[in-house]
């Protein structure tokens, strides 16, 4: 079942550049940096009340945000994530209900979780993340 909206992906060039935006401009203050080998980013979340935000830059040229990059240079949304109890359940949910998945089994993702993504090429054009804590 899905319980929230857990955070909003942005892909960003730089986080060194990023980061003082979130904070000076918007009042926002960084939480947390991590690297993502597997994803091949580093990443830094803000919390936006309930929501987070996790930036995600790219650590090589392979990775899924570089690519993103190169296909929006500004850079921009990249994500939603939805907090869920069961990433496994969910993803069938979606296999049966026809959709695509990037993911057919969870791994761990930043933060510690457990993270597995749909194709936005049929889920109306959003990348679509579960995520829930590992247990």
């Amino acid at each position: 079942m899905i319980n929230k909206i857990d955070h909003l992906g942005i892909a960003v060039r730089s986080l060194d550049e990023a980061v003082p935006y979130y904070e000076k401009a918007l009042g926002l203050k960084c939480e947390h940096r991590e690297e993502v080998p597997s994803q091949k980013v580093r990443t830094a979340f803000f919390s936006a009340g309930e929501v987070h935000l996790e930036l995600l830059e790219p650590t090589s040229p392979e990775s899924p945000i570089a690519k993103f990059l190169e296909k929006n240079p500004a850079g921009g949304i990249h994500h939603i994530a939805f907090g869920v109890d069961n990433v496994q359940a969910q993803l069938q949910q979606a296999a049966d209900a026809g959709v695509r998945l990037i993911n057919d089994k969870p791994f761990e993702g930043a933060a510690g979780k457990l993270v597995a993504f749909l194709h936005p090429k049929s889920t109306l054009g959003v990348l679509t993340e579960f995520c829930a804590p590992k247990t």
